[in-house]
């Protein structure tokens, strides 16, 4: 038999009559993302979910990166499948474990048997693998509490299964689940983070990049854009709407106060992202806000950017030090890209003195002097879209 590769499910094993909603979207999920890697038979049954190759030449490299980024499994590990016999199965565990077993000083079996007509239970065939392996490989020595090495056999319907130690999936659940959403994404840490903080949570996503030319460079929109790629093993495929916003930045500059400007600035592209999600059929905004660590990321400046949309506006990063919001970064692959010097429209605009504790009121008594339907719809109208996938920009 092939070697396959087995999603553990996480938490979908608490849905209830619809958990079959949540496998079929993990399914489905996992083809997508499999297509570059082979022809791929994808199944689950008994809260696991098979995926098994249909050639020779499948990639089980590339397709088990691929898996442990996928949101909705919480484990993923490579295994042989073989006979429901026990010699069987111990010839598998030999030739598939190996150069594990060589290398490893101390073992344990562990077995779990979801056939129940299997005539061994699985203390019982724990006892007879474990009795064998210790008298194939002389050197080995059992150890239950913290072996090198932990020899894996779970016998289902279907066959039984032989594997190591489970590596870590990506946890949360199948993007699709949740909705859509619409997600402001600049070049910073904290916003690829928030989208993919929310992403696992089963969104589907709509990224906006608001893009001020020429006070912003054409390396800071490729940024941008890099960081959207980056995010796509983890998300699927993504559009990323680059805003044109310099004609709404010039005018605030004219026409308002300049310890208002990042406040103001802030309501328009909550605006604007409120109408690429009604374009777009997403139903809330996702942004990378945390609480306190700029002067547009007050209590009071996010209750006045807030008032501009009836969306709900998710947070996530909202409670998190910059120290959490990194490691995070570091993990999903963002950081390094993020960290490079182009700065973004926020950054070029940014007011000496800024408000940091901006009331409705005045921001409302500032827009009075802008004609801000017209700016709104015009940066909609100009909004350029991008398709950005895992394979191709």
């Amino acid at each position: 038999m092939n070697d396959i590769i087995l999603l553990k499910l996480g938490e979908l094993v608490l849905k209830g009559l619809n958990r079959h909603n949540f496998e079929e979207q993990l399914m489905a999920n996992a083809r997508r993302r499999l297509h570059t890697c082979g022809e791929f038979k994808v199944s689950t049954k008994q809260s696991i979910t098979y995926v098994e190759p249909k050639g020779d030449d499948c990639d089980m490299d590339a397709a088990f990166e691929a898996m442990k980024k996928v949101f909705g499994a919480a484990g993923v590990c490579r295994c042989r499948a073989c006979e429901k016999d026990k010699e069987a199965m111990l010839s598998a565990v030999k030739e598939f474990l190996g150069p594990q077993l060589l290398a490893a000083k101390t073992f344990k079996v562990e077995c779990k048997r979801s056939d129940k007509a299997f005539p061994l239970n699985s203390i019982q065939l724990a006892q007879y693998l474990g009795g064998e392996l210790d008298d194939a490989y002389p050197h080995l020595t059992a150890d239950m509490h913290h072996p090198d090495l932990t020899v894996y056999v779970e016998v289902r319907d279907t066959a039984a299964f032989v594997h190591g130690d489970t590596e870590p999936g990506a946890g949360g659940l199948p993007v699709g689940m949740g909705g859509r959403a619409v997600s402001l994404l600049s070049g910073g840490i904290d916003s690829p983070v928030a989208s993919w903080m929310m992403a696992k949570r089963g969104l589907c996503l709509e990224m906006v990049h608001f893009f001020s030319y020429p006070y912003t460079s054409p390396e800071a929109k490729q940024k941008v854009l890099d960081l959207a790629k980056i995010l796509t093993p983890w998300t699927g495929r993504l559009v990323v709407h680059v805003v044109p916003f310099t004609a709404i930045q010039e005018e605030l500059r004219r026409s308002c106060p300049e310890e208002l400007f990042t406040i103001l600035m802030r309501r328009f592209m909550m605006r604007i992202a409120g109408a690429v999600a009604k374009r777009t059929g997403a139903g809330a905004l996702v942004t990378g806000e945390s609480l306190g660590q700029v002067a547009s990321q007050t209590m009071e400046a996010m209750r006045c950017t807030g008032a501009v949309t009836d969306l709900p506006i998710f947070r996530p990063v909202v409670g998190m030090d910059k120290e959490e919001i990194v490691r995070i970064s570091r993990k999903i692959g963002a950081f390094e890209t993020s960290i490079l010097p182009y700065e973004d429209c926020c950054t070029v605009f940014t007011p000496k003195h800024p408000r940091l504790k901006p009331t409705l009121a005045e921001c409302l008594r500032a827009e009075e002097k802008l004609d801000v339907e017209g700016l709104v719809q015009a940066a909609v109208d100009g909004v350029e879209r991008i398709h950005i996938s895992a394979d191709k920009g």
